[in-house]
């Protein structure tokens, strides 16, 4: 790609797709990603026109001219966007933009994003990406298109950690990309858990990709890349700053199909990324923890304060949420069956006219049970064949179950050879 750096002040000279590219990435380093006008902006004139506007000092709002003019004195933005694509070359790095076939559709829908009683600027800038930086050999839209957030508590309980590893191991099984935002805990418990599946895992980073936070995580994020992607809005270089993790987050809720929260506190920035994924209809699912857990406590919250909000328990329910319809119900929680489901009302009455001990007649079952002779004839051989009653002295006996846990009674050939 050949890119003319143009003057301090003057949009770029190059033709066309390169333009916008270069455009794009200038406007993220100038104002921030999510920023809502800058978005509609782009939209009505183009990102190169946009960005000649704002460098003019054109801006439509007054606080969007003072960000751009206190940008304006750390440097020109269209030669620091020009070297934020020679850093990336180097990096092994690509940059992804509206126009590209890998471009993730669905993050779009959040231009349709507002969250109630926001007053946070944070809350309230969450409009669509203008532009991903992607390591990574997966298209990215591909690698998104069968894709389930996994996200939790940085301070993760040992129940956290275990919950989200196996959650992302059974959706990296069943074909399913796990996305997280790569920091401690839950985080890198839902990466590991999809990596050791030999699955596709995205991290979404809310810093340049050559600088990946948290630094102890780096041969994780190492790892990511090498089999799946690591991705973020923000140019290489740059830093991790806090708000940028909450202006991250609602791309993690945007471009999956659903998030899963593990394990959240009451002030937890991932409850922030499931409120996200409410707001704009992705389903949003919440694992229940130990009342007594403080690192549950958002969780349950969440659940309390929202009504589209489900409670999941393992992958099967995760599946039923996000899969097809019909095609990934998950199987009701039961226990092992037993000869005694398989009765009817009439074989049930009979069986308990039976007392725990001693032999009982016919005429006393009928009595007892209330059924015909008939009826209780049918219903005895049927608890005989079952092996729930046996015949005795003109009579039935109740059989007493095995005790728990012990071993399956020897027959009275079954010795037979033996020394």
């Amino acid at each position: 790609m050949t890119i003319h750096p143009a003057p301090r002040g003057v949009p770029p000279t190059a033709g066309g797709a390169e333009a916008d590219r270069l455009a794009r990435v200038a406007l993220t380093w100038l104002t921030e990603p999510g920023t809502r006008s800058v978005f509609r902006l782009v939209e009505q004139q183009g990102a190169v026109a946009t960005l000649a506007l704002l460098l003019d000092g054109a801006a439509p709002e007054q606080a969007l001219r003072d960000t751009v003019a206190a940008r304006l004195a750390a440097g020109d933005p269209v030669t620091v966007a020009t070297e934020a694509l020679g850093r990336a070359d180097r990096l092994g790095a690509r940059l992804v933009t509206p126009s590209d076939e890998e471009w993730p559709a669905p993050v779009g829908d959040l231009r349709h994003l507002v969250l109630v009683g926001a007053t946070r600027k944070v809350d309230r800038e969450t409009a669509p990406p203008l532009c991903f930086w992607v390591r990574g050999a997966w298209p990215l839209g591909e690698a998104l298109d069968r894709s389930v957030a996994v996200v939790g508590a940085r301070a993760a309980t040992g129940y956290g950690v275990h919950v989200g590893t196996e959650l992302a191991y059974g959706l990296a099984e069943r074909g399913w990309t796990v996305v997280s935002g790569g920091a401690f805990g839950i985080d890198a418990a839902a990466h590991r858990g999809a990596l050791s599946a030999g699955g596709l895992t995205v991290g979404v980073l809310a810093c340049g990709l050559d600088r990946p936070y948290p630094v102890g995580n780096a041969a994780l994020f190492d790892r990511i890349a090498e089999t799946g992607l690591l991705i973020s809005e923000w140019p290489p270089g740059a830093e991790p700053l806090r708000p940028r993790f909450l202006i991250r987050n609602r791309v993690i809720a945007a471009a999956t199909r659903g998030s899963v929260l593990v394990e959240a506190s009451a002030r937890s920035g991932a409850t922030q990324t499931a409120r996200r994924a409410l707001a704009i209809g992705r389903r949003t699912m919440v694992v229940p923890g130990p009342v007594t857990s403080v690192m549950s406590v958002g969780a349950h919250e969440l659940l309390r304060d929202e009504p589209h909000a489900r409670l999941v328990t393992g992958v099967a329910h995760v599946l039923e949420e996000v899969g097809r319809i019909g095609s990934d119900l998950a199987p009701p929680a039961r226990g092992p069956e037993r000869p005694r489901d398989q009765l009817d009302d009439e074989a049930t009455a009979v069986l308990e006219s039976l007392p725990r001990r001693g032999v009982t007649s016919v005429d006393t079952v009928v009595a007892r049970s209330g059924v015909a002779v008939r009826t209780a004839l049918r219903k005895l051989a049927l608890l005989e064949e079952l092996g729930l009653v046996v015949r005795r002295d003109g009579g039935y006996v109740i059989v007493a179950p095995p005790p728990r846990g012990s071993a399956p009674a020897r027959t009275a050939t079954s010795g037979a050879g033996e020394t």
